[in-house]
Formats: structure tokens, sequence, C-alpha cells
């Protein structure tokens, strides 16, 4: 049952994911285009006024170059919307387009709009990560005041956890071979949620999953973060993560159609699922990624519900460690985790992961029959987003 304020989801689609490398599927295609089309996709597929959109809410973490200013709005204009349809582009960093869903579905709770998309784009092949902060101090000196050596980048973190929870290099590249099993198993449950992009009309899957690949082939590839001064700052460290067990570099955009209840039954649309509770927590910004779990129980407390309730779980897998340690602190089974793959095989373009995740749970849980299922992610600086969605 819904209330007539409940943010429901009418509907979510994505682009296919592509390497994000020059050479890569969707390399080519300007990302403004490439939400463009998302949003027009949302639009066309539910019979729906692009006028009645009161607003336009994306994700995107390095707005630099294509990306910079708002290309939420470069986008809505690009898709055709209406000139008086409004747009804004938020930075959650890996867990921004899932903020958009927050934001979106908590404007429609609160009576200040109808119809909500929530959104995210990243092109990390055209605009290269990290690439918004070349040759500039980003942090200022009074975090180095507060944590003494500094912040450190998020593979060293997923070391620190590895380190931590004891989690060892076969069970970190186990894990990653189970992520691009499902992912290709769940291949065909994918595509009526897919969008033909316009610039790239033959693409027409995910280009990152590999389902040849083997816990025995991972174990050859090499550790991406030792160096020296990585390896004199971390002596104790026995280094465990390669390209294999983290989430490849890629390309893609995602939407949420969002409304309130009564709209979407005057409109006669019937609703996918409804967003159930919502939270976001700050944690360690060193082991910054772990925040997933205090997120979880925050959101689960919320709700009022607990582990047992939710029937799936996404934990994005930016590196194996964190959905692993997620799980270990937790005691969840893998049977109810990221069952149609992660991060690992389907890629992490920032800015649309917590949209396509979104689309990959929602998919889950129609095809399961399932009730609820929650996500969350982990966001530099030692942050999370959680989200419990429920079937309709």
């Amino acid at each position: 049952m819904t209330s007539p304020r409940d943010a429901v989801i009418v509907d979510v689609l994505r682009t296919p994911v592509g390497k994000g490398k020059p050479g890569g599927a969707l390399s080519h295609v300007h990302p403004v285009h490439l939400l463009a089309d998302v949003l027009a996709a949302l639009v066309r597929r539910n019979g729906i006024d692009p006028a009645l959109v009161d607003d336009v809410i994306g994700g995107c973490v390095t707005k630099a170059g294509e990306q910079a200013v708002n290309p939420t709005r470069s986008a809505v204009l690009a898709a055709g919307f209406p000139l008086t349809v409004p747009a804004t582009t938020v930075d959650r960093q890996c867990g921004s387009s899932q903020q958009a869903v927050h934001f979106a579905a908590h404007a429609i709770q609160a009576g200040a709009a109808d119809v909500v998309i929530a959104c995210g784009v990243e092109s990390m092949s055209r605009v290269p990560m990290h690439s918004d902060t070349q040759g500039a101090d980003h942090l200022g000196s009074r975090i180095s005041d507060r944590f003494p050596g500094g912040l450190i980048g998020q593979g060293l973190s997923a070391e620190l956890i590895c380190a931590r929870w004891g989690l060892d290099r076969d069970e970190l590249d186990e894990f990653s071979a189970a992520s691009h099993a499902r992912a290709a198993a769940a291949q065909p449950l994918f595509t009526p949620d897919l969008i033909t992009v316009t610039d790239a009309p033959g693409v027409v899957a995910d280009e990152t999953i590999r389902p040849s690949t083997t816990t025995e082939g991972l174990a050859g590839l090499r550790p991406s973060f030792v160096d020296e001064e990585a390896a004199r700052r971390f002596p104790k460290i026995d280094w465990k993560i390669t390209p294999g067990n983290s989430s490849p570099l890629t390309d893609g955009a995602a939407g949420v159609l969002l409304m309130s209840a009564e709209k979407a039954e005057r409109l006669g649309l019937t609703p996918r699922a409804r967003v159930h509770t919502t939270a976001v927590v700050g944690d360690d910004p060193i082991v910054m990624l772990m925040g997933v779990v205090p997120a979880t129980r925050a959101v689960l407390e919320r709700a009022g519900l607990t582990l047992d309730d939710i029937d799936l779980f996404e934990v994005n897998e930016a590196f194996a460690p964190v959905p692993l340690a997620w799980q270990r602190d937790l005691k969840v089974e893998h049977e109810r985790l990221n069952v149609h793959g992660g991060a690992i095989a389907l890629g992490h373009p920032l800015g649309a992961s917590g949209a396509r995740i979104m689309t990959t749970l929602v998919g889950a849980l129609e095809h399961r029959g399932a009730r609820f299922g929650l996500q969350t992610m982990c966001e530099w600086g030692g942050m999370a987003n959680a989200t419990v969605v429920e079937r309709i």
C-alpha cells in the first residue's frame, strides 16, 4: 500500500556501460549526450509530457572539461525538454546519483515536487578521474593538521580494509570472479532497462563483463597501489588490490523517474517500487570506504526493519574488500548480496553508479518477486548513502 505523498519509482533506465578509456564502446560519445538519451527515453517510454517534470537532479563527480558547470541542465536541454524544466548537479562522490534519488524522494515526500528525475553520468574516458583537481590544493592545510600524514587514496583505503578485516587475496579474487559470473548470467534481465545510445546504436550490452573470469586467472595480476612511498608509510600491508578485484574505469549514464503516488495514479502509471527510507552517514575518512556499515544500520533503524527483512542487498563493489568486510560485519550471506553482479563486472561510472545500482536492484526485486531491497555506496571522505526500496 502507498500513501499519496509516497515517492514511487515509476521507471529506471540506463545506458550500457563502456570501458572508460580511449577506444571504449562509448568513448566517442559526449557525456551530455549519454545523459540526454536516458532522460529522453524515460519520458518517452512512460508516455509523459516532459513539461510535467518539476526538476532533474543529476550526479557527476569529475566536473571538468565536457562535464563542467552543470551537465545535468545541459542534458535536459540536449534531450529537448522544455526550457522550463530546471536541473542541478550534485556531488556526493561515488554516491552522487544515489544522493540525487534521495533529494528527489525528499522533495516529493515534502510536497515540493510531484515529478522528479534523478540521474547521473560519468565519462571516465573523456573526462579522466581527478582531472578537476590537477595542480590544485583542494584540501587545505587544516586537513593534514587534523589527520597527520593527510588523507589517502581509495586504493590504499581498500588495502587497509583488507588488513583490518583479515581478508586474503583468494577471498577477494573469488568474490570478483563471482561478480562476473553473476553479471554474465543476468545479462538478459538487464536488456529491458537498457537504452539505445543515439551516437552508439551498436552498443547493446555492458562492455566490462568477462564471463570467462576465474579465480586462478585473477591470481596472476599484480597489486596496483604499492609504490615506494606507500610501502614506506604502510610497511605491514601485504598488498592485495589489483585491477581484477577493483571496479574498472567506465562510461555510462542512468536515470530514475520518481513521482508522488497520487501523481502516478492520475497519470495512469504503475510504479515499480517506492523509496521506503533513506540515510547518509559520515565515517572515518582514512579507512574511508566502510561507511557502508553504519549507513546500513542507520537506514534499517530509521525504517524500522532488520537485516532479515531485506530480501536483496546491493553494496557497491568499488573494491572487493568493501562488500566482503560489510558482509563480515553484518553477517549477510552472499546469496542476498549483489545477486546480478556488481561494479567489479558492471563497472563504476562514478556519478552514474547510484542510479545504475538502483536500476539493477529494482530489476532483481522484480525478477525474484521480492519485497525489500537495500543499496549502499561508499564515498570519498568517509561517507555512505543507504536506501531501502520496496517493490510495488
